[in-house]
């Protein structure tokens, strides 16, 4: 049986808009056996190949220059053993998918970031994360997965192989993942409190707000002096929820979070002088509201207005001086910014190139309404976070390369003679992972 294939050279584009292709063809294949057949037809031609699952990377890691592998038809619960709280998902299951698919079994993600539009096998690949001292990223749940390499061999990795640590944040360089088995938690509520407080104090309670709470994190609107924060306690999964009433959800996400606000950065873009007083004026109206709900209703939120992004981790204590670094560059170039940045935290963990390998890790992330040019702007936040040790997350937009990136990564050296032996012939190479990896 052959995949879904069309050889139309129709332009694909990311989320963003940042980054477009021509591939030769896509592929959609429904089961294993005709990834493996994608995988060598392609090789055999003389094809590249790159698979991609809801294309919400900002950065260039899934541009297809020649095969796209469309892992659409690569979704669901293959296997879930309740005792061990293990599930095996197909690589293509939409992060908000899997919720449903766990509701029967009592189990939760551990922890989830902001969006759940990804695909669980891209979010895995780039070191998507959340924020919580003691959670790590998505990544961090990964106890197997299923990967077709470059020679079209499928090979299935678990916590007894020592390479899994270096697969699992694998950009998509050492093959096509076909399933990956997470480590889930019994299933648990979270208490949302949300609320706008002083800047300055914030920046100076950060550190020790991150160690003492379950998931502590802010956003903060450039030229202004007040930061939102968010707090979330986990509770036992039987504890009453109080979600938030239908409306108000309406209000706050649908009507100001994403309608006022793209209406903002669309008046920003023609009005710049006007960016200012609108973000005092947004800091003003920040939400306060405390609810409690499932997990991952609390974990994930609605973004509809399109924006381009950068991020970097850091050393957790380095982070209340990034913060300041950046308001002062935002001042010296006089730059409007119409887009908050977000702080977060996460646990340290031993794999091979994610951004937390190895420390306790601080994450600030900036962002750039999708019609504003974020060049200069990403390029000064870089060098705040080089400055401090920085690492970029591999899924949104940075222009280090394999010099710079591996005097960041202790194990990249590993990384790349996994690479090596996984796609010798370089079946998976873009000029992304060209740049990032080397030829």
């Amino acid at each position: 049986m052959t995949s879904t294939s069309t050889t139309t050279r129709s332009t694909w584009s990311n989320w963003a808009g940042s980054v477009t292709a021509r591939p030769v063809r896509v592929e959609r294949p429904r089961s294993v056996d005709e990834v493996v057949e994608v995988v060598r037809r392609a090789r055999e031609e003389g094809l590249r190949v790159k698979p991609v699952g809801a294309g919400h990377s900002f950065s260039a890691v899934a541009q297809a220059p020649d095969v796209q592998v469309d892992l659409t038809d690569l979704q669901g619960l293959e296997h879930a053993d309740p005792g061990t709280g293990r599930v095996t998902l197909a690589a293509g299951t939409r992060l908000h998918a899997i919720p449903p698919l766990l509701s029967h079994l009592g189990l939760d993600m551990p922890n989830l970031g902001d969006i759940d539009r990804q695909s669980i096998s891209g979010a895995v690949s780039t070191g998507t994360h959340g924020t919580g001292l003691d959670h790590g990223g998505l990544a961090t749940q990964v106890v197997g997965l299923t990967l077709v390499d470059g020679t079209g061999r499928v090979r299935t990795l678990t916590q007894e192989d020592p390479e899994l640590a270096g697969a699992v944040v694998g950009l998509g360089a050492l093959g096509v993942v076909t399933s990956v088995t997470l480590q889930l938690a019994p299933a648990f509520v979270l208490r949302a409190v949300e609320r706008p407080e002083p800047l300055q104090h914030v920046l100076e309670s950060f550190v020790e707000r991150c160690r003492s709470e379950d998931h502590f994190e802010f956003f903060w609107f450039p030229h202004t002096h007040v930061a939102s924060t968010r707090t979330n306690t986990r509770l036992p999964h039987d504890v009453p929820l109080a979600p938030l009433r239908r409306r108000q959800r309406l209000v706050d996400e649908v009507l100001l979070a994403n309608g006022a606000f793209a209406a903002a950065c669309r008046l920003g873009v023609h009005a710049p002088s006007l960016v200012r007083p609108v973000n005092r004026a947004s800091a003003r109206l920040l939400a306060r509201r405390e609810f409690t709900d499932r997990s991952h209703r609390v974990f994930t939120t609605s973004r509809r207005v399109r924006f381009h992004e950068t991020e970097w981790a850091v050393p957790v204590e380095a982070l209340p001086s990034v913060q300041r670094d950046v308001d002062a560059l935002v001042r010296r170039h006089g730059w409007r910014i119409s887009f908050p940045l977000e702080f977060r935290a996460a646990a340290a963990d031993d794999l091979w190139l994610s951004t937390a390998h190895g420390r306790t890790t601080g994450y600030v992330a900036a962002h750039r309404y999708h019609r504003e040019d974020p060049g200069d702007y990403f390029a000064a936040v870089r060098d705040v976070a080089l400055a401090h040790g920085g690492r970029p997350h591999w899924g949104k937009m940075h222009d280090l390369d394999l010099g710079t990136l591996a005097g960041l990564y202790p194990r990249m050296g590993d990384f790349l003679a996994l690479r090596d032996l996984l796609d010798p012939d370089r079946v998976f190479a873009n000029a992304y992972l060209e740049r990032v990896l080397g030829a």
